[in-house]
């Protein structure tokens, strides 16, 4: 009898062990990351209003330091289970994450949450279903944080105005080619927040049988507040945004970004909306190198949101409309990418500073961005 107990409890502890060791071996850890810099001059060249109103590139006639990223995905039970973090460090980090910081100077208080770019867990209870809860960058649009990730260096107007990231929960559906999203998460752009008011995020995707071309409808929102909790005292906040993406040959791909981002009702900022829509021509004659030219219009006919330029620092003035095209080079080696780019944008109004501080209705810039990625 001690003999059965004896071969009964070495064959039970044999399958527990190659049940763990089978669990142990679907288990990884990658770590990626990239590395940029770059150098910007605006030909007007005015020492005091550098004509810059997007993301990531406020400096004139000076080399910069963009963003170090280290990302960590870890993965478990077959994909099932998975959890992220994705730190960065740099000027491109702090104003990605502008509302953590220093509590003195309008932050939150909580300055290292501004280096935590994404942080989150995944449950996928079956193949079709997956749970993300944690702090993720946002669904609406077509550009990204991560300097690798986009073909042009400088940043649109779209993604500069739109959110840039949700910490809540989400839901993830696929059925074939079409996807659904929901989640609900803190109001926009906040690692921590005391605001009662949340944003309601949604998503539906879709692709064509062969894959080549892909279409996002995204949406997020904020709205019922009573309290007027919503920065600004609105009401409401709502964005809609549509994304097209579409595979022409192996050497020219499309990008289309449209977006109409709408407020409701505030007691310092005025009711309104402000609409967007950017084309992507995405040219690659090469596996070195690479073209792409944005184009993107800005229209706010009310002067809702584009209302606070001040280029002869006397008198503030709004404009209806901008439009800008941005034409950028990559030049691949490996893991490495330069990127010289030209913009030239132009506002409905003189939104714009010329070298002896009179107000212009277009400008110019050059940038060269050096860019690593492992």
């Amino acid at each position: 009898m001690k003999k059965f107990f004896l071969a009964t409890t070495v064959i039970i502890a044999t399958l527990i062990t190659n049940c763990v060791v089978a669990q142990d071996s679907t288990k990884s850890l990658t770590i990626s990351g990239s590395v940029d810099a770059y150098y910007r001059y605006n030909f007007a060249d005015n020492v005091d209003y550098i004509n810059n109103f997007t993301s990531f590139t406020n400096s004139q006639n000076s080399f910069e330091l963009g963003m170090a990223s280290v990302r960590a995905d870890a993965s478990a039970m077959s994909g099932k289970v998975t959890a992220t973090v994705d730190l960065g460090f740099g000027r491109r980090a702090e104003e990605f994450s502008y509302n953590d910081g220093v509590s003195d100077q309008g932050e939150n208080g909580f300055f290292t949450l501004a280096n935590i770019k994404q942080l989150y867990i995944t449950y996928a209870p079956s193949t079709k279903v997956k749970f993300t809860m944690g702090k993720f960058g946002t669904h609406v649009g077509y550009e990204l944080l991560d300097a690798p990730l986009n073909r042009n260096y400088s940043m649109a107007y779209m993604f500069t105005n739109g959110p840039f990231f949700h910490t809540g929960l989400k839901m993830d559906i696929t059925a074939g080619p079409v996807g659904f999203m929901l989640g609900i998460a803190n109001y926009t752009d906040q690692s921590t927040s005391t605001i009662p008011t949340k944003s309601l995020l949604g998503q539906i995707s879709g692709a064509s049988s062969n894959g080549k071309i892909k279409a996002f409808f995204n949406y997020v929102g904020s709205y019922g507040s009573k309290s007027l909790s919503i920065p600004g005292g609105l009401k409401s906040l709502s964005q809609y945004d549509l994304v097209v993406t579409a595979v022409v040959t192996s050497k020219f791909n499309i990008g289309f970004n449209g977006t109409i981002q709408d407020r409701k009702t505030g007691i310092t900022a005025t009711s309104g909306s402000w609409k967007g829509a950017a084309l992507y021509l995405n040219v690659d004659p090469s596996a070195t190198v690479g073209l792409t030219l944005r184009s993107e219009y800005i229209g706010d006919k009310k002067m809702i949101y584009f209302n606070s330029f001040n280029p002869t620092g006397s008198m503030t003035v709004g404009t209806k409309s901008i439009f800008a095209n941005t034409l950028s080079l990559n030049y691949k080696v490996g893991p490495f990418t330069l990127i010289p780019e030209l913009r030239i944008e132009s506002g409905q109004s003189a939104i714009y500073a010329k070298n002896n501080g009179t107000a212009s209705k277009s400008t110019a810039t050059a940038l060269l961005a050096a860019l690593y990625k492992f």
